[in-house]
């Protein structure tokens, strides 16, 4: 494999491992004092549910890139509207939801585009093989 095809390969992944490890540190905010730790607890792995979600597709587009980069991109743009909205009913700024908008979304998308570049080139290198 060319050097310029291994890191296309390798970028998304490494990419979705830290988006994923970002978007699963908003979990630690269910352990609050006064509460008991069973419940803290269980609080913690509802908040994951979307981590573990992304794990398993991450999972599939490392098997199958087409498909799961196809899966990332539907996620970060089908997503979109509905952060964007629980974002701006809370602190009714335009600039500060587009802003977390930005920094929840675009990571996924930008990884679905690569997983979707790393197949058509490893499946164009293959046919010039």
């Amino acid at each position: 494999m060319k050097t310029s095809i291994r890191i296309i390969h390798w970028i998304p992944r490494v990419i979705c491992i830290l988006a994923i490890l970002f978007v699963s540190m908003f979990a630690l905010d269910s352990f609050a004092p006064g509460m008991p730790l069973w419940q803290q607890i269980g609080g913690f792995f509802m908040h994951l549910i979307p981590s573990f979600v992304l794990i398993l597709f991450l999972i599939i587009a490392w098997k199958w890139e087409l498909i799961g980069g196809i899966m990332f991109v539907i996620i970060g743009l089908g997503l979109l509207p509905f952060i964007y909205m629980m974002n701006y009913q809370m602190n009714h700024s335009v600039m500060m939801s587009l802003g977390v908008v930005l920094v929840i979304n675009f990571p996924f998308i930008l990884v679905g585009i690569l997983f979707v570049l790393s197949h058509f080139l490893k499946s164009k290198n293959v046919k010039t093989d």
